[in-house]
């Protein structure tokens, strides 16, 4: 990214931040109280808008979910540094079930359903956290995303790969959140059931205007459904901007989409990174 698009980025996310639904700020994350995962990352979602949160195996995109959503405690991790903060309140440190009835809704990586129960037994398991009301209109909004469902009628373990991450999907969205953690809904698809998911993605960010921070390798697709996207490395951001930017990067080419060269080291190799050193 030259210079001019590096300050282009930055105005962006500077307006972003203005807007933004949830504010990750310079977070560290430890794990057993020794393995520091998370170095000062920092990131932002804008209102209603899908952002992206790419990066290799093991760059701490699911741990910084998990940060978001406080599911560290559950893997023995915990923030030990830096703030989360979501519609201008600090949520970092609280438990899990408080965060989900602020607004919060982790799709966990491998979808994560309960297999020994039915299609509409799981979605009202989404619901569990709102105060009374009746569900079934949920449902029917749920079947209306996503039809298939509502033809089966067995237990969710004979559920498709891709019809179990559908379920996961409107499971999250019985909840009624702002904001969806998504954590490759992609993985384990085929191509195509891949664009259908994204399509449904897309869909929902612009009839429901639910904000969505979606963790993917699958940059590509990420960076056709989102309107900002982060680069992580090694448990930081070593590189963001408008998803536009980022598709046209020569280095996020060369490495997250396959049209580059393909004598690949390691990013903090390039140019660009080197000359983002500020984020180190």
């Amino acid at each position: 990214m030259s210079l001019a698009s590096q300050s282009t980025a930055s105005e962006a996310a500077k307006d972003s931040d203005a807007d933004a639904l949830l504010a990750v700020n310079n977070i560290e994350v430890v794990y057993n109280d020794v393995i520091l995962v998370l170095r000062g990352l920092s990131l932002s979602c804008g209102q209603g808008k899908i952002t992206a949160l790419l990066g290799a195996n093991g760059a701490g995109k699911s741990t910084t979910l998990k940060a978001i959503s406080g599911l560290l405690k559950s893997e023995d991790g915990e923030i030990t540094r830096g703030t989360i903060r979501f519609l201008d309140e600090t949520i970092s440190g609280m438990e899990p079930d408080t965060i989900v009835k602020r607004g919060i809704f982790q799709v966990m990586e491998g979808r994560r359903i309960v297999q020994d129960m039915t299609v509409i037994e799981n979605l009202r398991l989404g619901a569990y956290t709102r105060r009374g009301g009746d569900v079934s209109a949920d449902i029917d909004m749920v079947f209306s995303y996503f039809p298939r469902l509502k033809e089966r009628t067995g237990l969710a373990g004979y559920l498709s790969g891709g019809e179990q991450q559908m379920l996961a999907i409107g499971r999250a969205l019985m909840a009624r959140p702002k904001l969806i953690l998504m954590d490759e809904p992609s993985m384990g698809l085929s191509p195509l059931l891949v664009q259908e998911v994204f399509a449904i993605i897309k869909r929902l960010n612009a009839d429901l205007g639910v904000t969505i921070l979606l963790v993917e390798q699958n940059a590509s697709m990420a960076l056709k459904a989102a309107t900002y996207g982060y680069i992580m490395e090694q448990g930081k951001v070593v590189l963001d901007g408008t998803a536009e930017e980022l598709r046209n990067n020569e280095d996020v080419k060369e490495f997250y989409l396959g049209t580059g060269q393909q004598d690949r080291k390691s990013f903090k190799n390039l140019k660009s990174f080197k000359r983002r050193k500020r984020w180190l």
